[in-house]
C-alpha cells in the first residue's frame, strides 16, 4: 500500500479524533448554585438583577418589543465621553458608565483601504450590541441605593476625551450619603483600568461587592471552523474554561469560585475580557437569558463603616488578541494565564513557540508569506534525519515491489506462505515495511501546530503575499473554472480551486509516482484520486496554510528524489 498515502490518512484521523476530544467533549459539571450573603437565590436573571450594573431584564424586553435601533440613534440616545487612543477610538455612555462603542484603529473590515475599520462594541437595542459595564452589588433589601445602567455620572475631572494624557474620574451621590467614583484610565493599545472608590458620608455603615460584566446581545457570526473555539472563555481556578454559545444556551448558567484569572468573550481575533484583581477570591459567572453575560463580584462582601473609604481597582480588555500586546500584559500585570486567550491548542508547547519564530522571520523579511516558505524550510532541515530514514525505506519497496508482485502471484491461494514469502524477502533485503511510517508519525504533531499557528494569528489576517495572494488568511482567490479571471465569471464559492491549491494537489501526485505503488489495482485507483480530493479540500482553506504545504511537498520531492537515484545506484 502507499506508505505516504496511509500516513496522511492517519495523520487526518488522529488530528479529527484530537479535536473531538478537546472541543466536542460533553461540558463540564456545574459546580454549585450561587449563595451569599448579598443573594438568597441562585437563578441566574436574580442575581443579575442585583447588580448595579443593571439587569438582564432590560435588555430582554428590549428584544422582546423589537425595539431594535439603529447605531447612530442607540448611541445618541445618551451623553457621552469619547474615546481616542492609537488603538481604538469610540465613546462611554454616561448614563450608567458603559463602554459600548469601541472601533479598532487598526484593523478594517476587509483588504479595501476604504473599508471601515472593526467596530468592537456596539450599545444594546441594535440587535448585535456588545457592551462592558462595571459597579457594585448591594444586600438585598438594603437602605441605600447603588448606579445602576440608567444612572447619571458626572465628569469631575479630565477633560471630555479618553485618552493616553487623561485619567477620567466620574462621580455620583445617593440620597443617603454615599458617594461613588469611578477612575477610568486606558494605554496605547486595549487594556482599561478602571479604579471604583466609595465614600460613605452616611450614618450607617453599608456592605457591598465589587462586580463588572460583559453583555452580548445575540450570537456573533463564527468562522465556522471547529479547531477554533469561538465563544466565553475564561481562566478559572486555574483551568482554562471554554463554553460555546449553544452549550451556554441550554445549560443557562456556569459558577466558577477562583482567585485569579479572566473572563470574557473571545472571537477569532478579538477579546473582551474582565480582570478582576489578582491574588483576591472572585466568583466568575456565565449566563444566558436572552443575552449572553460573562461577570465576575468579588467573593468577599465588604462593610464600609460610616465616615470610611473603601477602594478597589480591576482591568479590562478589549480589543485585538495581538500576541506580543497580551503576553506583555500577562508578564507586566501578572494576569494569570492571560495568553491562553489566543487558542494555540493542544499543541501550545509548539505552536507559540512557532508563531514567535515565524514572526522574527518576517520580521526579517517583511512577508509573512515568505517567512512560512522559510519556516517550512527549516522544519524539514529539523526532520531531516527521520524523513531520509523514512524515504530510504520506501525507496527499497519500490525496488522491491516487481519481486513482490512475483510472490503474491506465486502464492495467491495460500494467504499464509504469501506472508512468509513477503517476510522472507523483508528479512533477505534488509528493509522494514513500517519504518517509513514511524518517522512521519512522530511529526504529527509538529505539522498540526503549524496548522493551528497560521490559522488562529491574528498577525497572518490581511497579510500580502505576492501576486494575487494579498490575503494570507483567505483562501486563494483565483479558481481554475474562469480559466483565473480569463473568463469575466464569478463561480460559486465551492467551486474556487486557485493556482496554490492546484500547485499542491501537483506535488502531491508527484509523491505519489516515487513511492511505492498499492500492489492491490483497487487500493491504486483508489489513491489515484487522493492527491484530488485533497486539493479540492484544501482549496477553502487559507492560503498560507496551502503555500506552507505546497513548499513541504516541493522539499520533499527534491529530498526524495534523491534518495531514491542513490538507492537505485547502490542496488544495481
Amino acid at each position: 500500500m502507499d506508505t505516504r498515502n496511509i500516513i496522511l490518512a492517519t495523520a487526518l484521523s488522529i488530528g479529527i479524533l484530537l479535536v473531538w476530544s478537546v472541543y466536542f467533549a460533553p461540558p463540564p459539571v456545574l459546580n454549585e448554585p450561587i449563595t451569599s450573603e448579598l443573594s438568597e437565590s441562585s437563578d441566574s436573571n436574580e442575581i443579575d438583577s442585583d447588580l448595579g450594573l443593571g439587569s438582564l431584564d432590560e435588555s430582554i424586553d428590549i428584544i422582546e418589543e423589537n425595539e431594535i435601533l439603529s447605531l447612530e440613534d442607540s448611541i445618541s440616545d445618551s451623553d457621552r465621553i469619547e474615546i481616542n487612543t492609537p488603538g481604538i477610538s469610540g465613546s462611554i455612555r454616561l448614563n450608567g458608565l458603559i463602554i459600548d462603542d469601541v472601533t479598532l484603529k487598526s484593523y478594517r473590515e476587509t483588504l479595501d483601504e476604504n473599508s471601515e475599520n472593526i467596530r468592537f462594541l456596539s450599545p444594546l437595542k441594535t440587535g448585535d450590541g456588545h457592551e462592558v459595564s462595571f459597579g457594585w452589588i448591594q444586600a438585598k433589601n438594603s437602605d441605600f441605593e447603588i448606579p445602576n445602567r440608567n444612572t447619571p455620572w458626572k465628569l469631575i475631572s479630565g477633560s471630555n476625551v479618553l485618552n493616553l494624557n487623561n485619567e477620567l474620574i466620574f462621580e455620583w451621590k445617593n440620597k443617603t450619603g454615599q458617594i461613588f467614583q469611578s477612575t477610568i484610565e486606558l494605554d496605547d493599545e486595549y487594556l482599561f483600568k478602571i479604579t471604583q472608590k466609595i465614600i460613605n458620608n452616611g450614618a450607617n455603615g453599608i456592605i457591598v461587592n465589587n462586580a463588572a460584566k460583559i453583555t452580548r446581545e445575540s450570537t456573533p457570526t463564527l468562522s465556522g471552523m471547529f479547531i477554533l473555539h469561538e465563544g466565553l472563555i475564561g481562566v478559572l481556578n486555574e483551568e482554562l474554561e471554554q463554553i460555546d454559545y449553544d452549550d451556554l444556551a441550554e445549560d443557562k448558567v456556569y459558577n466558577f469560585d477562583s482567585q485569579n484569572g479572566w473572563l470574557g468573550f473571545t472571537d477569532k481575533y478579538w477579546l473582551t475580557a474582565l480582570i478582576p484583581e489578582q491574588g483576591k477570591s472572585f466568583k466568575g459567572i456565565f449566563s444566558y437569558d436572552k443575552n449572553y453575560s460573562a461577570y465576575f463580584r468579588s467573593q468577599d462582601s465588604v462593610i464600609v463603616s460610616a465616615g470610611d473609604t473603601y477602594q478597589t481597582s480591576n482591568n479590562i480588555f478589549i480589543g485585538a488578541k495581538e500576541a506580543e500586546v497580551i503576553d506583555a500584559y500577562q508578564e507586566e500585570y501578572n494576569f494569570y494565564n492571560f495568553d491562553l486567550s489566543i487558542d494555540w491548542g493542544w499543541f501550545y508547547f509548539l505552536t507559540k513557540p512557532l508563531f514567535y519564530i515565524i514572526y522574527y522571520l518576517f520580521e526579517l523579511t517583511g512577508n509573512f508569506g515568505v517567512a512560512i516558505i522559510i519556516l517550512t524550510a527549516m522544519t524539514r532541515i529539523l526532520f531531516f534525519p527521520l524523513a531520509n530514514w523514512s524515504f530510504v525505506s520506501m525507496a527499497k519497496m519500490k525496488k522491491l515491489q516487481p519481486e513482490m508482485t512475483r510472490l503474491k502471484e506465486l502464492h495467491k491461494d495460500d494467504r499464509q506462505q504469501q506472508q512468509q514469502a513477503l517476510m522472507a524477502l523483508y528479512k533477505k533485503e534488509k528493509v522494514n515495511p513500517v519504518s517509513g511510517c514511524l518517522p512521519i508519525l512522530i511529526q504529527i504533531p509538529f505539522f498540526f501546530a503549524i496548522y493551528k499557528m497560521l490559522f488562529v494569528s491574528l498577525e497572518m489576517r490581511h497579510a500580502p503575499f505576492f501576486g494575487w495572494i494579498q490575503d494570507l488568511s483567505a483562501k486563494d482567490p483565483t479558481t481554475i473554472f474562469n480559466l483565473f479571471g480569463l473568463i469575466p465569471w464569478d463561480p460559486p464559492s465551492f467551486m474556487i480551486i486557485g493556482v496554490w491549491p492546484i500547485l499542491m494537489g501537483l506535488t502531491m501526485w508527484i509523491q505519489q509516482k516515487l513511492n511505492p505503488a498499492p500492489p492491490d489495482p483497487i487500493q491504486a485507483r483508489i489513491f489515484m484520486f487522493f492527491p484530488f480530493f485533497i486539493t479540492i479540500l484544501l482549496s477553502q482553506f487559507a492560503a498560507g496554510l496551502v503555500i506552507y504545504w505546497t513548499t513541504n511537498n516541493l522539499l520533499s520531492i527534491i529530498q526524495q528524489w534523491i534518495i531514491t537515484r542513490r538507492v537505485n545506484v547502490k542496488t544495481n
